[in-house]
């Protein structure tokens, strides 16, 4: 969905006008794609908006610099603070926040050494995909990138060049998303969802030493499956289990919660989720884990 325009913006410490938010032409994100960003979720709750996770979001952003060597000069509170700050300016929730952290500086070299621009708006971006219906995806259409080449446990602009290439070959193909294979040939994840196969009542996902991001959404459904009593595994996954698994089901900031129908035209299981008495992986595991987004950023809950 495409981004709507909000009052403010965080920007560098400042919250500033949605049109003074610019970076020069020449800025080294642009030429080099050297960014790392954030995607985050507000709810609206019935005690008030909560932001799902906030301070682990903010810590994966830190750690996503820190391998890029983009030195934020930001703690992570103070980068939380700022996104309960950016969502109270502009009054918009329930909202997708999307922070990042760029080399904004004009530079011609391709190793940059400025200090880097951060900013955070928060928007009314729906989810990429629909928890309402099941997915068809196709496997494999493209691969995830090698460990020694992009860092993948970094979530940089720059990798998102592979999930747009196997997004825009699985939509190709008359899929409505891809589920790429890493360097070994195991399932990776999706182009933006980590992926989830249950078969005979456990519960699969690939680990991050297979290109998987280590999604937060994902974190929230290993625990919670655990603290329900199911058995979970994180290993190595052959392409071949997508086919007889009982069941498929993407996570992700957007994605959230959702089933796959079919793979490579494939149903799974009868292809449709599971409705058993409310206690099925994928719609047990959807309660989303909040932040208070009206409370200092020292006192958010996380759980």
């Amino acid at each position: 969905m495409p981004i709507q325009a909000t009052s403010k913006i965080w920007h560098n410490g400042n919250l500033i006008p949605w049109e003074q938010a610019n970076i020069h032409v020449m800025s080294h994100v642009i030429h080099y794609g050297s960014s790392v960003f954030e995607g985050i979720r507000c709810y609206g709750q019935p005690q008030g908006s909560a932001i799902f996770r906030l301070p682990e979001h903010m810590q994966r952003l830190l750690d996503s610099a820190k391998i890029y060597r983009i030195a934020v000069p930001f703690t992570l509170d103070e980068l939380c603070s700022a996104v309960v700050d950016v969502i109270e300016a502009n009054g918009v929730a329930p909202c997708y926040i999307r922070p990042s952290c760029c080399w904004a500086t004009a530079k011609s070299a391709s190793t940059p050494r400025a200090r880097p621009s951060r900013s955070t708006s928060p928007t009314s971006r729906g989810a990429n995909t629909s928890p309402a219906r099941a997915l068809t995806c196709a496997s494999p259409v493209g691969n995830r990138l090698a460990p020694n080449t992009l860092p993948a446990m970094a979530k940089a602009g720059a990798n998102y060049m592979n999930s747009q290439l196997i997004r825009m070959e699985a939509e190709t193909n008359g899929y409505a998303e891809g589920i790429a294979l890493d360097v070994n040939g195991q399932v990776s994840e999706g182009s933006g969802e980590n992926v989830f196969v249950v078969r005979n009542g456990v519960i699969y996902t690939p680990t991050l030493g297979n290109s998987a991001l280590s999604g937060i959404t994902r974190d929230s459904v290993l625990t919670i499956a655990r603290h329900l009593g199911f058995t979970v595994s994180e290993q190595a996954i052959p392409r071949e289990m997508l086919y007889i698994a009982d069941e498929v089901f993407f996570t992700g900031t957007a994605a959230e919660v959702t089933p796959i129908r079919s793979i490579d035209r494939i149903v799974i299981g009868d292809g449709k989720p599971a409705r058993s008495p409310g206690r099925s992986p994928t719609n047990t595991l959807a309660s989303p884990t909040v932040s208070s987004p009206t409370a200092s950023a020292g006192s958010l809950r996380s759980r």
